[in-house]
């Protein structure tokens, strides 16, 4: 197989194979992942049959001697089409692998794309990973809705609904992305001392981009938005990538009815709605008030997991 580095030139047949992939999502358009170049040396393999017909994409960054699938996207791996199989699948790692060995990389950390995500079956990297000896190093734990399951609303996210609701509380899509991020940055900074990973200059672009996978559902009191969530929208799934609430929006439960409204009307037809993931400390811990908020709307656990695999075995 030939197996080359991304460039600048490759944009276009790149977005092609994404687009027309199984389990590619707009994350890993050129659009998107380069928001962040300054911050990451990019490292992405494409790989294809000797006659140049294109079969992978690896989304990858290096930091000296590692490869990462990669480091500023929420999950990564091999981006496949419909011709994948698992014997094909060994190849494509093996040459994936002689190549990057040749390039120096001596260690592959290798996030893998959660099932929801893929719009055809897509895991015949996983057993890639064993048959080259990759070890399980992360399994973070996401909260994942169908929205037509029969595990229904808990009753103290029902009563939360119902508070809210009664408080004359509306949800709707807005655009009002700096006050949601004064939200934001004050409960990250104030529970977790952190800060979100995106800036509110670089959602903002990014929404501009993709305005049709990223939207701000918010929660307004009278004219005061109180809370809200920030969603990651692909064909299979609705993904909350930022949540947060005002001491407001926390006193009159505006959040349970924010998510109430987004799977009882705005996604009820979508495959999966995933709260996202509840573990920290690279996944040794759970927060267990944070995903039990999570399951009182009828959220099961779905893993993501991350390996990583020594090139010189």
């Amino acid at each position: 197989m030939r197996v080359e580095l991304y460039a600048e030139d490759k944009k276009g047949v790149w977005d092609e194979f994404v687009r027309r992939s199984k389990n590619g999502t707009f994350l890993f358009f050129r659009d998107y992942m380069d928001y962040h170049r300054d911050r990451f040396a990019d490292h992405s393999l494409l790989i294809s049959l000797p006659d140049g017909d294109l079969l992978s994409l690896l989304p990858a960054h290096r930091v000296g001697d590692t490869l990462v699938s990669h480091g500023g996207l929420t999950y990564g791996g091999f981006i496949t089409d419909d011709r994948m199989g698992s014997v094909l699948m060994l190849d494509v790692f093996a040459s994936a692998i002689g190549f990057s060995k040749a390039q120096g990389i001596r260690r592959l950390v290798y996030k893998t794309i959660p099932h929801i995500y893929h719009r055809l079956p897509a895991e015949e990297d996983r057993y890639a990973l064993l048959r080259f000896g990759a070890s399980l190093v992360r399994r973070d734990v996401l909260t994942v809705k169908r929205p037509g399951d029969r595990v229904g609303l808990q009753e103290r996210r029902a009563r939360g609904v119902r508070k809210a609701a009664s408080r004359g509380i509306r949800v709707d899509v807005c655009e009002d992305y700096e006050g949601f991020w004064r939200i934001l940055e004050w409960n990250l900074s104030t529970v977790h001392e952190a800060r979100p990973v995106h800036s509110v200059a670089e959602i903002r672009r990014l929404h501009a981009r993709f305005p049709e996978n990223i939207r701000l559902y918010a929660a307004f009191l009278d004219s005061a938005l109180i809370a809200g969530t920030v969603i990651y929208e692909t064909p299979t799934a609705a993904h909350a990538q930022y949540i947060a609430s005002s001491e407001a929006g926390r006193s009159s439960h505006a959040l349970d009815l924010v998510f109430h409204h987004l799977l009882d009307a705005v996604y009820r037809d979508k495959a999966y709605f995933d709260f996202g993931s509840s573990t920290e400390n690279e996944g040794r811990d759970l927060n267990a008030g944070l995903i039990e908020f999570k399951e009182g709307f009828g959220a099961r656990a779905v893993v993501h997991d991350f390996y990583e695999l020594r090139t010189e075995r």
